[in-house]
């Protein structure tokens, strides 16, 4: 077997590869911890519950606040502050915020121009007087038990400085949209089950999460330049010596995009604040004492390998068939064991996924059609994304202020629920 022959071996089994890894960590994280935890409770706090503050960071949300406030002041937890923070919007989110703070004695509103997520993260925790600290954004629904859920890792262990939650997607009336509903169950959820596992999670969900204060201080909160300031907050308190922790309990309902090219653009910035992490902090995770840091690192180096090793048989191929110098090393019959392969184990992976997340999310059945078509979706896209994305991450400026970009997040929802209320 020659260098090109393994190469191909390699890009066809990587999938398969991976998601069993996924699987079989979802499983072992549900058969160790997550079975045995209630599906929902109503705490009983006592007092000298810790004191949770908000973070409510919103850039152009007019048409989402106003629900997502309401619905975080009937959270079942105890002493609770909420601080928004309007960061430059072009519409009418600070007249909202202010409204609703007339209404909500615990709501503070604070008012920036426009310098990004981790901006606003950092200025609302400067006038935050929490001992813990959550983060949702400015369209999110939060379960009511989601912030006790969260709170409860923190008194089990001094060591815990992050957790993160379970996003759940609202906008599935499309099919993008009930495609990331089996997403971010069957991919999503299963990864984070399985870093769990094995010591490292490679990022919070930054539309639902939860830090100790003290942690997030010592590292000096969030960092403005990078594109996605959850990854990067995550590899901060890992490598600091924290532990992040995920709880599927803890659920918080979000419009995602509804357009292929706005699910482009979100999953490219992914992918680019994914390779500025790596770059940045390549270094320390090499070292002895973060020796647990080395796995994740090995899953998302081979990552990135496979989406070029891609590229490059894909290259390969267009040289064949133009030229025929030499045979190409993916055969019809490679093709159709491994993609046999890989749809076998995406059976096996949705019907785990599902089966466990119905626990929470009944409605998640509804999505199987159309999920069962994702898995290779979702590799194309991760390829495309990573490939653009990774020159970019390396080209990006330290220092240079990472600012919103304008959300494709629920304009279609939004009409439709219109359209709905005009109908009755």
């Amino acid at each position: 077997m020659n260098l090109l022959d393994s190469l191909a071996v390699f890009t066809l089994s990587y999938p398969s590869v991976m998601a069993t890894i996924w699987i079989c960590g979802g499983v072992y994280f549900y058969l160790h911890w997550e079975r045995k935890q209630p599906r929902t409770t109503t705490f009983q706090w006592q007092a000298g519950a810790p004191s949770v503050s908000v973070l409510l960071p919103c850039y152009n949300e007019g048409l989402n606040v106003d629900e997502t406030v309401q619905h975080l002041f009937r959270q079942n937890y105890p002493d609770m502050e909420v601080v928004a923070i309007n960061d430059g919007s072009r519409d009418d989110t600070l007249a909202r915020l202010t409204a609703l703070a007339a209404i909500h004695p615990r709501l503070t509103v604070l008012d920036q121009p426009n310098q990004g997520k981790a901006s606003a993260m950092n200025h609302g925790l400067s006038c935050a007087r929490g001992e813990i600290i959550v983060g949702i954004d400015g369209d999110a629904i939060l379960d009511y038990d989601a912030v006790g859920f969260m709170v409860s890792h923190f008194l089990s262990s001094p060591r815990v400085s992050g957790v993160t939650g379970n996003p759940r997607v609202r906008t599935r009336s499309t099919a993008i949209g009930k495609i990331q509903t089996g997403e971010f169950s069957a991919i999503i959820g299963l990864i984070k089950r399985a870093q769990r596992i094995y010591g490292m999670v490679f990022t919070i969900s930054g539309v639902i999460c939860a830090f100790r204060r003290q942690a997030l201080e010592e590292i000096g909160g969030w960092s403005t330049d990078m594109i996605t300031e959850d990854i990067d907050v995550s590899w901060r308190l890992q490598l600091a010596g924290g532990q992040v922790r995920y709880e599927p309990r803890a659920m918080c309902w979000v419009l995602m995009p509804e357009t292929l090219r706005g699910l482009y653009k979100q999953r490219l910035r992914w992918a680019q604040g994914g390779g500025e992490v790596f770059l940045r902090y390549f270094t320390q995770t090499m070292r002895w004492r973060n020796r647990r840091f080395w796995v994740l690192m090995l899953e998302y180096i081979v990552s990135v390998i496979w989406c070029y090793s891609v590229l490059v048989l894909m290259l390969c191929w267009l040289v064949t068939t133009l030229l025929s110098p030499w045979s190409f090393p993916i055969t019809a019959g490679m093709l159709s064991y491994f993609g046999s392969l890989l749809v076998f184990i995406s059976f096996i992976q949705f019907s785990v996924s599902f089966y466990i997340d119905s626990r929470y999310d009944r409605e998640i059945l509804k999505c199987v059609y159309w999920s069962i078509w994702y898995p290779f979706a979702y590799w194309l896209l991760n390829m495309t994304t990573v490939i653009v994305a990774f020159p970019k991450a390396m080209r990006r400026q330290n220092g240079r202020l990472a600012t919103w970009q304008s959300p494709d997040r629920g304009e279609m929802f939004h009409e439709q629920q219109a359209d709905s209320r005009d109908h009755r």
